[in-house]
């Protein structure tokens, strides 16, 4: 069964940092394109970043650009979300997603275009 697991999350001040891990199992995403989304209590998810297949082409949401960096290790079939300059609207549950093509180019920010979902870590940024 494939799933995907997010750890890294937790506590931090403002102007902290944090990286998040995701780990897949079951099966490779080594061929796919990933993505991290978040949501806040009473809003609805939202594209944080997004990393095609071969770690060569990346996308970030504006509200994170020059603080988050998406990184993926096709080896260990993990990707990573290092987070710095962290802001109390960072504040969210934070989940990475896989989407099903194979070696597609194109970086999706909708959460229709992944497949495959974990269950979130958590992120809260004091003030």
């Amino acid at each position: 069964q494939e799933q995907l697991a997010e750890s890294g999350g937790g506590l931090v001040q403002a102007g902290g940092s944090l990286r998040l891990s995701c780990a897949a199992s079951g099966r490779t995403f080594s061929n796919s394109g990933m993505g991290w989304f978040r949501q806040a209590p009473g809003k609805e998810r939202e594209f944080v970043a997004a990393i095609n297949w071969s770690g060569g082409n990346t996308d970030y949401a504006d509200s994170v650009k020059g603080r988050f960096t998406i990184s993926r290790d096709n080896a260990k079939n993990t990707v990573r979300l290092q987070m710095d300059s962290l802001k109390p609207e960072d504040t969210a549950v934070y989940y990475c997603a896989a989407d099903s093509v194979f070696r597609r180019t194109y970086l999706y920010r909708t959460p229709d275009r992944y497949t495959y979902w974990g269950q979130g870590t958590q992120v809260t940024v004091s003030s």
